[in-house]
């Protein structure tokens, strides 16, 4: 029997990455294709989505939106993403299942949790869209929120950069990458792996997280494996 993992991916995992907005078909089907790999290997695979490649509810909120319409206009976007990331499944002979926190029963199924145990259980990815269902909470605590659910072993993290480092690398060529990091580390260091209430919920579950570059081909599937790649933080 393989791991059950949550792998969580940013808006940005669906876009095109000339252009870091909108859904990119070609991208979609390189993504789906790896986590196919994977859960052919057995793994049981859930994945939480982000919304920042259509909207930002955050960054609209901080233009004079209302921050809770804004974070409700988000979870819609991870709704669109997690459509197609089923779709490009789908089509690699990957059964997926959608859940949302936000009810929509024409497209997808409500989140119930062991709904969505029994899917990974019988072999199918289940990809859950909405963020928690309430506004004011990140992707990343709903990554840690469904991981502690659902008994996953890990969180993993997909990015854009190797894993954690120092400073941000693509302003500092010189930071320097974490090959391993405790909870409280991230935390005191205010580190951007994930938000501090993320990082507490995995602390306090002992949830490790592991943070890889998504761009890397056959990353995805080295990270749910357990391999050694990007920064762990446990």
């Amino acid at each position: 029997m393989g791991r059950r993992v949550a792998l969580k991916l940013s808006g940005e995992s669906f876009a095109d990455p000339a252009l870091a907005y909108g859904i990119d078909p070609a991208t979609v089907r390189r993504v789906a294709g790896e986590i196919a790999e994977a859960r052919a290997e057995g793994h049981e695979i859930a994945i939480i989505v982000g919304g920042g490649n259509i909207f930002r509810g955050l960054s609209s909120a901080a233009e004079g939106m209302a921050r809770a319409d804004a974070d409700y206009m988000g979870m819609l976007a991870t709704v669109m993403n997690a459509l197609a990331l089923r779709e490009g499944l789908e089509s690699a002979g990957c059964p997926a299942r959608v859940q949302t926190a936000i009810r929509i029963e024409q497209v997808a199924e409500p989140y119930i949790r062991l709904r969505a145990i029994g899917h990974l259980e019988k072999g199918r990815v289940v990809i859950f869209a909405g963020g928690t269902g309430n506004p004011f909470f990140t992707t990343d605590t709903t990554a840690a929120l469904r991981a502690a659910e659902i008994g996953a072993e890990a969180v993993l993290k997909a990015t854009k950069v190797e894993g954690v480092y120092d400073a941000d690398p693509l302003l500092h060529p010189d930071a320097r990458l974490f090959s391993e990091l405790s909870y409280r580390e991230v935390l005191e260091r205010g580190l951007r792996v994930m938000d501090a209430t993320a990082i507490t919920m995995c602390m306090e579950n002992d949830l490790p997280i592991r943070v890889f570059n998504i761009s890397v081909p056959g990353n995805i599937a080295r990270a749910v494996r357990g391999e050694r790649v990007g920064t762990l933080v446990h």
